[in-house]
Order: structure tokens, then sequence, then C-alpha cells
């Protein structure tokens, strides 16, 4: 018996399907919202399996009623353009080939995953990791720069050769709450986020997938940016992968406030805000 064509099984399905024709995604937190031929676009793909179903309680929701899927919500926008027109369009410096490549694999989207082969390719040529998160590719200057300094620095130690000077600041919010007895414990509050300032491939270098880019996803290597923060909120931590690049504290500075807590009370709550700055010759 013959079988029958995924392209005309998925026309049926979309005739005689249970899902509406807008379709709202939370993809790891990211809301999309697309119409359903769009996800039925590419035939065998998995979202092509999961929207063909017929039954729509199979599929996970979130609180909202949202069809969830646990992936990579800010790559899944170049996943989801991709199933509109069948072209890969990405922005210039785009540091994040190796895991849309994972994403592609994963969402079943063999002719993406061709075309996103040949770069990886590429950058592997240059020594990188094509799993990382910063695959740097350095322009000419940056490569004569590079040359130049390291000509100047002979009598530089072996285990710093190829490393770039820079400056990277760790930046905090903290505050606590402290009774009108001085000596009674203070109620520290968690440190809600570690901002990250500097130059983006020296960020990357350090700080590797423990960088959220979420806000400034598209930031060129030889770019400064002061948008990145840490997915852990231990400042050991960070001085810790500091110190292992080679870098040594320079200056910090600190602000603070004061307010009460409560009218009827005299617990007060001290906010500060504490930067740390750090360089590498």
């Amino acid at each position: 018996m013959a079988l029958a064509d995924p392209a005309s099984c998925a026309k049926g399905s979309e005739d005689s399907s249970p899902f509406p024709d807008i379709i709202e995604l939370n993809v790891g937190g990211q809301v999309y919202i697309t119409r359903l031929p769009t996800l039925l676009s590419v035939p065998g793909s998995r979202l092509w399996q999961m929207f063909t179903q017929q039954s729509v309680r199979s599929l996970a929701r979130d609180s909202k009623g949202r069809f969830f899927v646990d992936r990579d919500g800010f790559l899944f926008r170049y996943i989801l353009d991709y199933m509109r027109d069948q072209q890969l369009v990405l922005p210039e410096h785009f540091p994040e080939r190796g895991r849309l490549q994972r994403e592609a694999e994963y969402f079943m989207l063999p002719e993406l995953v061709k075309l996103l082969v040949p770069k990886l390719s590429e950058q592997n040529s240059l020594g990188d990791d094509p799993c990382q998160s910063d695959p740097e590719e350095p322009s000419p200057g940056a490569d004569a720069a590079r040359s130049l300094g390291s000509a100047a620095a002979t009598a530089a130690p072996p285990s710093t050769e190829g490393r770039r000077a820079g400056f990277i600041t760790i930046g905090y919010r903290g505050s606590y709450t402290l009774g009108r007895d001085s000596q009674t414990d203070a109620k520290f509050r968690r440190v809600a986020r570690i901002m990250v300032c500097g130059k983006t491939s020296l960020a990357k270098e350090v700080f590797g997938d423990t960088l959220n880019e979420s806000r400034d996803p598209d930031r060129p290597p030889e770019r400064y940016t002061s948008r990145y923060y840490l997915k852990f909120t231990f400042l050991e931590q960070a001085f810790d992968k500091l110190a292992d690049a080679g870098f040594h504290m320079v200056a910090c500075n600190s602000t603070g406030t004061c307010a009460f807590a409560h009218e009827q009370t005299d617990d007060r709550i001290w906010t500060s805000y504490t930067e740390y700055v750090f360089y590498r010759e």
C-alpha cells in the first residue's frame, strides 16, 4: 500500500485540525503569536508533528493556556522566521550559530541545518568551538593590533600570550533591613542581578555560558556593552572567573541610601549600588 505524501497530510490535517488558526506559543518564557499554517509549513518537522495531532490535550501548556515548548526562547524567533519563508536571515556578527544549529536539529529542520553548517566550518578553521556562544571572528585590523602587541611584549610570560587587555566592570544592587537595635541581625536581601560592563569579546571569554545576553543579543565582539548580566548571583563566583582569566581588581566604588521601612516601626532599609573594576594587562 502506498504511503500518503507528507504535504497532502499537512493540508488535510490543517483542514480538520482541532487547533485554532492563530497559535500562541511560550518558548522558554518568550511569547510568540503565529498562524497554524506557518507551524505546518515544513512537513515532518517537530512543530509539524506537534500541530497535526488530533488531541490538543497531549501538548504542554503554561498557566495562561499557551502551548509551551521548553527550548531557547531567544533563538526560536529565527526558527519561526525560517518557517515563514524557508530563508535564513541573521544579523551581522551573529554570535549564536552553534546554538541555533542545535535548535534547528531539535526542531527537525535539515535544510536550515545545512545553511548553518558552512559558516560553522569557517569558524572551526579559526580554532573556535562551534558550541561556544562567542565564536570570535577578528577583523584584519584586530589581527594586526594583536601581532604588534605580541611583538612589543616579548618579555611577557608565555601564559599571557594571545590574551587581550581590557577592563570589565561588575555592578550590583544590594539592600538590607536594620532594626532600631543595631546589634540585632540585619535581614539581608538576595542580590537580584550582577551586571557586566565591558567589551563583548572579553565578557564572553571570562563568563561563557553563564553570561545572559538576552537584552543585547546582536552585539559584535569588538563593541562595548553595559546590558549583560550573569545567570548566577554570587559575587565570589564572578571574582573567581575573573581571577582565573588573569584579571585583577583596580578600583571599586559604592553609593548608599537609607529609608524607613514602615511608618509604625524604626526599621530602616539600606540600599546600595556597588561597582568593581577589573583589568587585565
